[in-house]
């Protein structure tokens, strides 16, 4: 039988992210879809942390590591990673662990869906985005924070996909080729498998730099997905805390399901 399902993903892999993903799934809910959302996750967390993610309506799928080579994975360390390529933008919190981000390549299993629209953990839904799932395979948004040069690079943080066995098996095979390297682990490695990739909205995945480095791109009506890359909201005094603090305080109301404003009320930040 064909698939007909639709369905929205994230990926846990550690106790942070269980916060985060926390409040996408309260956010997905409240936008009222009817899609299934799945937490993938490694094991990196006991079940009992996972249970308010099930009390909230989320389905759960075990989502081991890939089974990469040695050389791969040294290749793709933390300390190699960031000693290589430093992130010079923002800061990556302690628990950022650059293999586990692979995992999310495991949605292509679940070919019991027609259509995964994956949104990270570090991330909140404050519109209905269910037109995603009429997007084709790859759909991304562009990796804008900084400046308008940014629209050439996709940022896998939220992307449409279509479940598939053999692009799983395609993407493994490719992914730990001999001397294969990932600077920014799937997102380097989604761009270069769907070079043709479709662009979404910027709104769609809109990067919280956004709000005090290109100001006049924030439009809290057009807003359907704000994306906390680089420092997390719920890390303590981090150093863009401040200048983050309105943006952290809606991510906290979606985590407690408490004051959640009415967005159009919400101003934009000042030019």
């Amino acid at each position: 039988m064909k698939p007909e399902k639709h369905a929205y993903a994230t990926l846990v892999t550690n106790p942070d992210y269980v916060l985060g993903a926390t409040a996408l799934v309260r956010s997905l809910k409240l936008t009222g879809t009817a899609a299934d959302i799945v937490v993938m996750h490694t094991g990196g967390v006991d079940a009992a942390m996972l249970a308010p993610l099930t009390a909230l309506g989320a389905k759960l799928h075990r989502a081991d590591l890939l089974p990469t080579s040695d050389a791969f994975n040294e290749r793709h360390s933390r300390a190699r990673i960031h000693a290589e390529k430093p992130f010079t933008k923002g800061r990556k919190p302690d628990f950022h662990t650059p293999l586990d981000n692979f995992a999310k390549l495991r949605l292509w299993e679940m070919e019991e869906y027609e259509r995964i629209v994956f949104i990270d953990a570090d991330a909140i839904v404050i519109r209905n985005t269910d037109r995603l799932f009429a997007y084709p395979e790859f759909s991304a948004a562009p990796n804008v924070y900084e400046s308008l040069a940014d629209f050439h690079r996709m940022n896998s943080g939220v992307f449409v996909a279509k479940p598939s066995l053999a692009t799983f098996d395609a993407m493994l095979a490719r992914l730990d080729a001999p001397g294969a390297h990932w600077p920014r682990t799937d997102q380097s490695f989604l761009q270069d498998f769907f070079p043709d990739w479709h662009g979404l909205p910027v709104f769609d995945n809109m990067l919280q730099y956004v709000w005090f480095a290109l100001p006049a791109l924030w439009d809290w009506k057009s807003l359907r997905v704000i994306h906390f890359q680089y420092e997390k909201p719920w890390e303590a005094d981090h150093p863009k805390a401040e200048r983050l603090r309105p943006l952290i305080d809606l991510w906290r109301a979606y985590l407690t399901g408490e004051n959640i404003p009415d967005i159009d009320t919400l101003a934009n930040p000042s030019r």
